[in-house]
């Protein structure tokens, strides 16, 4: 089941490179977590680089981005390469996060264990203030709501 407003978020600690570990630190600021399918599919190219092409306006809100897939590390590092993405990029190649975030599908398109489209909010103090699961995982994520929702819990640590 998926983390709701209000729940304590997951703990999250997973490779971003080949021997590159983060744990993701929520008092750092607020978090956002982007789940997405597969690197280099259309859709994740778009909102990875929307979120890339507008980076001055998540920086302005406190944000720490990351994203996450089932991709290896080394598949999440060259999509992240490629697309100049300025926030790290997470696999979960074993798919225990993905599980644990709600955000695991049985079948995508004949794919098994493959990861929904997803975007979380987490506050400084580890508590979820935005969920939203993609029920059509080739919709990007609302980002204006995102975006409202780190605005808030910015609002709510000054």
């Amino acid at each position: 089941m998926a983390p709701t407003p209000g729940d304590i978020a997951p703990a999250i600690s997973l490779p971003e490179g080949p021997g590159q570990t983060v744990d993701v630190d929520w008092s750092a600021g607020p978090t956002v977590i982007l789940f997405f399918p597969l690197a280099f599919s259309g859709v994740c190219q778009e909102e990875f680089c929307t979120v890339r092409d507008d980076w001055d306006a998540w920086t302005s809100l406190g944000a720490k981005v990351y994203g996450i897939s089932i991709d290896s590390c080394f598949v999440v590092a060259k999509f992240r390469e490629l697309e100049s993405l300025p926030f790290p990029l997470l696999s979960d190649f074993n798919k225990t996060t993905c599980a644990e975030w709600g955000t695991l599908l049985e079948d995508l398109m004949g794919q098994k264990g493959v990861s929904t489209r997803a975007a979380f909010v987490v506050d400084t103090e580890g508590r979820i203030v935005h969920a939203a699961i993609q029920e059509n995982p080739g919709e990007l994520p609302d980002f204006d709501a995102v975006k409202n929702a780190l605005k808030d819990a910015s609002a709510a640590t000054t």
